[in-house]
């Protein structure tokens, strides 16, 4: 445990991974912000979010609330990360990540559908 503010915190708090929508976001956002200057900013802003979480600062359940909020604005989870992998394929020819985390294992059924037609 360490002591921060008065509060005791575990210390894997800080190794807390984000859940699969929270990453569908996070990549959505880094791709299309080099195209418009609004995904930068909402980029910046959830990842303050995600900073507050890990500070103890903002609950995970706050934090996921405003994950969703922002999901469903650009179409909820599945078109996120359709859109994004999309993005990239056609910006690269392939997508690239691996994983075995929910998102990877969805993004890769969705890029194996789009590199296949």
């Amino acid at each position: 445990m360490v002591e921060k503010n008065g509060k005791q915190e575990s210390m894997n708090k800080h190794s807390e991974k984000p859940s699969p929508e929270a990453k569908a976001l996070s990549l959505f956002l880094m791709a299309y912000k080099t195209i418009d200057p609004i995904y930068k900013e909402k980029s910046k802003w959830i990842n303050k979010q995600w900073d507050l979480v890990k500070i103890g600062e903002l609950s995970s359940s706050d934090y996921m609330e405003e994950v969703q909020k922002m999901l469903t604005s650009y179409g909820g989870y599945s078109e996120v990360v359709e859109k994004t992998v999309r993005f990239y394929i056609e910006k690269t020819g392939e997508w690239k990540l691996q994983g075995d985390d929910k998102y990877s294992q969805d993004a890769k059924l969705i890029a194996d559908k789009i590199l296949n037609k």
